[in-house]
């Protein structure tokens, strides 16, 4: 399936149903009146968040989505129906923007929550409405309200508890194949991978979802290489595990890099807890190993773990660190909401 994180859309909600303007016509009834019924309000346009989608792909060969209009007044006082409602349904952790792409409309991160993006008009009034005692035979009717049109922005951001880090060929998508059950493309030239991955790690009997992004260069931000657009979906990572490979010239300006493209994208990513690794730490001999170690510690200022995932040197003790950061975020997430509940 092809991944799409990013999607423009037009909506329109239904036109409510006109009124009817009819009277009594029944044998033996001198004086029927007026029995003309009320239009029926026109559909909503509703975003749904549902499990088992991980991508926007549908929004790419369909733009436009329009709600049912309201069914028309008829006579003996009978309302018209509702118009159908129109279901856009999203995968977890799709953002809904304004056509400017700026001012948030809605954030879906759980299953089954919903938000209404258009209302449907209201239907008009038939002439049974209007009946008073000075104007005992209306002919007049309402027309139903038109509904709301717009265009908006689907933007997704993958819900992950750690994210991958690094620059091309830095061994992230090897690592997430090792620890998981996805299966991304591994190749030995730059950029192999394209789109970001997801992939659900097991450790200790306990899991976590880990995602592996398209690979960092210099000036990503302004655009160089695929762009920092992927990094959209590290914003919700609780953690980053920041990959910089062994065999690369400066272990230690390779670090700063990607450090200076995080800060340059902004959304708070330089201040997430970092764990840094040096790996494909077997390809290289012991002397270049102790050089790139001490480069690498010097510029992220603590020692980093040496990683290799074709021997799994150390893949677990990676893990487990990954965990820890992950759990100390969700108990301080549980202590913050226990202080927001409290009330004198």
């Amino acid at each position: 399936m092809r991944f799409l994180d990013q999607a423009k859309i037009y909506i329109r909600s239904g036109n409510g149903g006109a009124g009817s303007v009819s009277f009594r016509r029944e044998k033996y009834i001198e004086f029927g009146g007026p029995d003309g019924g009320d239009g029926g309000k026109g559909g909503d346009v509703i975003a749904v968040c549902v499990d088992g989608l991980n991508t926007l792909i549908d929004y790419r060969y369909q733009q436009h989505f329009k709600a049912k209009t309201g069914m028309h007044g008829m006579g003996k006082q009978r309302a018209g129906g509702k118009g159908a409602d129109c279901i856009l349904k999203v995968p977890v952790g799709t953002q809904i923007f304004e056509e400017d792409g700026e001012e948030p409309i809605a954030d879906l991160t759980q299953v089954g929550q919903e938000v209404r993006l258009a209302r449907g008009g209201n239907g008009g009034f038939g002439n049974a409405y209007f009946k008073t005692s000075t104007n005992q035979a209306p002919r007049r009717a309402n027309p139903g309200q038109d509904g709301e049109e717009r265009t908006l922005w689907l933007r997704l951001k993958l819900i992950a508890d750690a994210g991958l880090v690094g620059l091309p060929n830095a061994g992230k998508s090897t690592f997430l194949a090792t620890v998981s059950a996805a299966r991304p493309k591994i190749a030995d030239y730059p950029f192999t991978t394209l789109h970001p991955q997801l992939g659900v790690v097991g450790i200790d009997e306990r899991e976590f979802v880990l995602a592996d992004i398209p690979g960092l260069i210099e000036g990503a931000h302004e655009g160089h290489g695929l762009g920092d657009r992927f990094l959209g979906h590290v914003e919700r990572c609780r953690v980053i595990l920041h990959l910089v490979d062994a065999g690369t010239e400066h272990a230690g300006k390779a670090y700063k890099l990607i450090r200076k493209e995080l800060e340059a994208y902004g959304g708070g990513l330089t201040e997430k807890p970092e764990i840094v690794a040096l790996s494909k730490v077997d390809t290289v001999d012991a002397e270049t190993l102790k050089q790139q170690i001490a480069r690498l510690k010097r510029a992220c200022k603590h020692t980093p773990i040496k990683l290799s995932s074709a021997t799994r040197l150390n893949v677990t003790e990676t893990l487990r660190a990954l965990m820890s950061v992950i759990d100390d975020s969700h108990a301080a997430e549980a202590v913050t909401e226990r202080v927001a509940e409290w009330h004198p």
